[in-house]
């Protein structure tokens, strides 16, 4: 679990249209403290500083610490408005989070040992088909990344979430079903395990001829 981020954040006087603009011509962008049961507040942030921020990895499962009029709020980045045309960052939703909150959160897969991995040696390719997976957990228990070991991946392996340890307290907001992750599938012209070669090789044709 890697450390919170800090932002500096000025409080809003006025919301609307107009303020919102003000704020956007003054070089910040607008946003909104919500949630863990208090009311909400509205803010702006330096505009070149959340550029940077919000195009780093991660953006929607780290946790943030905003500090507005000296007062610091723990929150999880909700939702990015952007400009339809220019693509700039419009207002930010910001979701407040205590330390005895669950939180549902993304986080990304990442796979290990692909260099050794069986399948992919004979030629098999890695069918991702969860690039992220989203998790219950609590806030000080986010997850950086799920690992997934492909060291003993053969060809036609399915991945399913249940083969992937996660830490103590997170578990997959999907309960009802052991949801595939990832599968190892034969390219186009067919490629066998080695072990399936191997078999094969064994049996031989006692076939007599007259």
């Amino acid at each position: 679990m890697s450390e919170n981020t800090l932002i500096s954040a000025d409080l809003r006087d006025r919301v609307g249209k107009g303020s919102a603009r003000a704020a956007r011509r003054a070089g910040k962008i607008p946003a909104v403290i919500y949630g863990n049961k208090k009311e909400p507040i509205a803010i702006e942030i330096e505009a070149r500083l959340m550029r940077k921020i919000i195009h780093e990895p991660g953006i929607f499962s780290r946790l943030l610490d905003i500090n507005v009029d000296n007062g610091k709020h723990t929150v999880l980045m909700r939702d990015i408005h952007f400009h339809p045309v220019t693509d700039d960052p419009l207002h930010f939703d910001f979701l407040r989070v205590g330390k005895t909150s669950t939180i549902s959160v993304a986080i990304g897969v990442e796979f290990i040992n692909e260099d050794i991995c069986p399948a992919l040696k004979i030629g098999g390719v890695l069918n991702i088909v969860r690039h992220e997976v989203e998790l219950n957990c609590l806030p000080a228990a986010i997850p950086e990344r799920i690992t997934v070991d492909l060291a003993e991946a053969k060809i036609g392996d399915s991945i399913h979430i249940s083969a992937v340890e996660l830490p103590d307290g997170v578990t997959p907001t999907i309960s009802d079903r052991d949801f595939t992750i990832a599968t190892l599938q034969s390219p186009g012209g067919g490629v066998k395990n080695e072990d399936d070669e191997a078999g094969d090789g064994d049996s031989s044709d006692n076939t007599e001829t007259e």
